[in-house]
């Protein structure tokens, strides 16, 4: 495994990040959140520490399956820290704030998505029962909040900070004027502000290399990539299909650009190395990213992703993808990257 720093805390992080949205009940359908159940869950951690992954990325509302199942997620990790032997120690832990909590009548007329004070207390008191533990590494805006004064916010998470609650906050899906604001009214205050924040970016989603990753990386902020695989899309090789399922919205991704899936299907085979591999590889190669966040179903898809940490895109490959996948006009990745990209440390 290789480390990386988050932004500018001086913190090393694994430069993957286990997600665990599928954490949950084991009848929802295959391919959907919550597809993993407990017993798995519990096999899938043990196997990303032995694997050197650190960093956990969950949030409050993962496991949202209806009535009785709100926060599963959580409560999984909580149990899994539970059985001891430095599992919560050896644990850097995210999870996230804003979206509505099912079955949560205490919040009222306020049981709707949106950031407050009020709410970022309430939720955060609650991620901690379920999580078993008293502090959380890094806690962060699941949406931006544009209805509510950031001094309120910032209020809400300085105080967090100060208890010893939480270390970092960090944001998600903010655009790039969006983490400037965010950043500047901390500064006013004398806070760290934001240290993260979470964005989609793929071959086919590169948006974010025009103003947001420019704007990560003048600000010291670490970028983690949600559903970099795109649901596991990006990892199927149209070549040689397997038998694991897919949803219908991954079918309909691959149909969509199957031209494209098929040239890159193609170069991997050229590479040697898997799909998903060289596409988290090309994701690790860019400047900006701290870690991709990948969500394994089982032990088996987590051992066969980790080999994409120890592999290098030449700067011919990455031109090829880049012909494959075109850049947005203007895009801040290509020709500069080799002489930008961040130090790890294995």
């Amino acid at each position: 495994m290789q480390y990386r720093p988050l932004g500018s805390t001086n913190v090393l992080v694994s430069s993957l990040c286990l997600g665990t949205g599928n954490f949950g009940r084991s009848d929802a359908a295959p391919g959907n959140w919550g597809a993993t159940d407990e017993q798995e869950a519990f096999r899938i951690m043990d196997a990303a520490l032995d694997l050197g992954i650190t960093f956990f990325d969950t949030a409050n509302v993962y496991g949202n399956f209806g009535p009785g199942t709100t926060g599963d997620s959580e409560r999984i990790i909580g149990r899994w820290f539970a059985q001891g032997g430095g599992r919560r120690e050896k644990v850097f832990l995210g999870t996230k704030v804003s979206r509505v909590m099912l079955d949560n009548d205490l919040d009222g007329p306020n049981t709707r998505d949106g950031l407050s004070l009020w709410k970022i207390r309430r939720h955060v008191e609650g991620s901690l029962q379920r999580l078993q533990t008293d502090h959380i590494e890094l806690i962060q805006m699941h949406y931006v909040e544009h209805r509510t004064q950031w001094d309120q916010i910032w209020e809400a998470f300085e105080g967090l900070v100060r208890s010893g609650k939480v270390d970092y906050v960090g944001g998600s899906q903010f655009y790039a004027w969006e983490l400037m604001k965010a950043q500047w009214s901390a500064a006013r205050r004398h806070f760290m502000g934001l240290v993260s924040t979470q964005h989609r970016y793929d071959m086919t989603s590169r948006e974010a290399e025009l103003e947001a990753f420019p704007c990560a990386i003048d600000q010291g902020i670490g970028v983690l990539l949600f559903s970099p695989l795109r649901r596991g899309a990006l990892a199927v090789d149209v070549l040689e299909p397997d038998d694991r399922p897919l949803n219908d919205e991954t079918v309909q991704f691959i149909e969509t650009h199957r031209p494209q899936m098929t040239e890159y299907a193609k170069l991997c085979h050229d590479l040697g190395h898997r799909v998903g591999n060289v596409t988290l590889a090309w994701q690790l190669a860019h400047p900006a990213v701290t870690a991709p966040i990948i969500g394994p179903a089982t032990v088996r898809d987590l051992e066969e992703l980790v080999e994409s940490v120890d592999i290098t895109l030449s700067d011919d490959v990455l031109a090829e993808i880049d012909r494959i996948f075109p850049a947005p006009a203007g895009h801040f990745y290509g020709a500069a990257a080799p002489t930008m990209r961040p130090l790890s440390w294995a």
